[in-house]
């Protein structure tokens, strides 16, 4: 695995990119050689954030982990990414439809750590999408009390979808097709 490590209102030091490849590294018996690992370093008003993305055949493995202490940060981080890699590699390995995609991005070996949690839908929804702008859009979602809120984009007359992110700023998902 390959690690591109960014760093944004921090120089990121020798020490903490040994850190970084030191740490991360033990998660290179996942991938394949030229999995590119990116690990974005940030701080604010005397905060680190560490951000780790991994780029996935269906997807993409992320977490995120803000405290006090880089090193900190970083060891958190971590144990989020460790637990997803397992939990995704144990569901593809039990899932017989899914193995050609497994190859792709993670070696054979099987992880026994991990159960797997039964997933259950307990409720479907059937709704009108009514057409609207993303701002017309957050301000309904605000209204009903959830962190989403599906709708009719009105100016690309596309399904898209809102959500609250940490912070309370605002995402925006837009499909391509």
């Amino acid at each position: 695995m390959k690690f591109n490590i960014t760093g944004r209102n921090i120089n990121v030091s020798d020490g903490m990119k040994d850190q970084i490849d030191r740490k991360l590294g033990k998660l290179s018996k996942f991938f394949k050689e030229d999995t590119i690992c990116n690990v974005t370093l940030s701080t604010e008003k005397n905060m680190y954030k560490v951000e780790v993305t991994i780029p996935v055949r269906d997807g993409v493995i992320r977490a995120e982990e803000t405290t006090s202490d880089k090193f900190q940060s970083l060891d958190l981080v971590v144990d989020v990414i460790e637990r997803q890699i397992r939990k995704y590699r144990t569901k593809l390995l039990n899932r017989k439809q899914a193995a050609a995609s497994f190859s792709d991005s993670f070696s054979d070996e099987p992880d026994d750590d991990i159960s797997e949690e039964e997933i259950k839908i307990v409720r479907t929804k059937h709704f009108d999408l009514k057409p609207m702008t993303p701002e017309e859009a957050c301000l309904q979602m605000e209204l009903v009390g959830h962190t989403f809120f599906v709708f009719q984009n009105g100016d690309t007359g596309n399904v898209a979808v809102v959500y609250k992110r940490k912070g309370n700023s605002y995402g925006l998902i837009e499909p391509e097709y």
